[in-house]
């Protein structure tokens, strides 16, 4: 498993699994065959199934080694939960997760923070597992970090998701809310990045001259660079969501920072550069 040296931080990625899923119109309204077709070739086929039509986007977890500490951020989607849609996330049973934690050096006992960019099911689904019929925590002696604002509206959802995901990292007293621009230690930070969900957060790192950033769901697939405006369906605020994008595509633009994806195919990390008066992404 390749791992992504940041200075003195080396970053591995986790995938779950990098699967045709939604097509495009699932995820975005405008994504229409006519509109896609400038962006076809660009995309096809790393991006765009060429079979499918549907569009490749894996479910990664980072696993993040500083000087101090070892960190997860986000926990893909995880086993035996009851997800309505995609029916493949259902009830699943492998644990081929867990076992690319290990091949990357991790075992679960090591993790000393779970940082969630936000609590939907594919980036939170890992913070329990079923224990003898109870979901508990998997990282036992790690402390969960969620923004205040969007441990709240998953709260008021009241969405299984919540009971099974995040309740209990709460009872187990391994929770820790924080604001939105919450800073671990000068190598880890967040920034407040609210439209795909109400605390939606992107995570920083630092080491020396050298920067990355967990992007998180701001951006759901290389499609959104050539149309920074279109947002996804699921977004809680679509007009929102697409400011904060631009924003944030503007900043990182042809700059140094490292781009750590949640949804773009293999590798997933690169940097945001301009091309062709559009963004585009110089994978690693």
């Amino acid at each position: 498993m390749t791992a992504t040296q940041l200075g003195e931080i080396t970053v591995h990625r986790i995938v779950e699994h990098e699967i045709p899923v939604y097509l495009p119109t699932d995820m975005f309204d405008e994504a229409t065959p006519e509109a896609l077709e400038p962006y076809r070739e660009w995309l096809v086929p790393k991006a765009l199934c060429p079979d499918t039509g549907c569009l490749v986007m894996p479910v990664v977890s980072y696993l993040v080694r500083t000087r101090y500490h070892c960190i997860l951020i986000d926990t893909c989607v995880g086993c035996d939960k009851t997800y309505a849609e995609p029916s493949a996330w259902h009830r699943r049973a492998n644990q081929r997760w867990l076992a690319r934690l290990a091949a990357a050096g991790a075992h679960p006992d090591e993790i000393d923070f779970v940082f969630c960019t936000h609590l939907h099911s594919d980036h939170c689904g890992w913070n329990t597992r079923l224990v003898d019929g109870r979901w508990q925590p998997t990282f036992p002696n790690a402390k969960y970090v969620f923004s205040r604002e969007e441990y709240a509206a998953t709260e008021a959802e009241g969405h299984q998701l919540f009971l099974d995901n995040v309740l209990p990292v709460m009872e187990a007293r391994q929770a820790v809310l924080v604001d939105m621009d919450y800073a671990l230690d000068d190598e880890l930070w967040l920034e407040p990045t609210v439209g795909h969900t109400a605390g939606h957060v992107a995570v920083h790192l630092n080491s020396g001259a050298h920067r990355a950033a967990m992007c998180g769901d701001l951006i759901h697939s290389p499609l959104q660079l050539a149309e920074p405006g279109w947002s996804c369906n699921s977004d809680f605020d679509l007009e929102l969501a697409a400011t904060t994008r631009k924003k944030f595509l503007g900043t990182h633009c042809d700059t140094d920072t490292l781009i750590l994806t949640s949804h773009f195919p293999s590798p997933s990390v690169g940097h945001i550069v301009w091309n062709a008066n559009r963004y585009d992404f110089s994978y690693l």
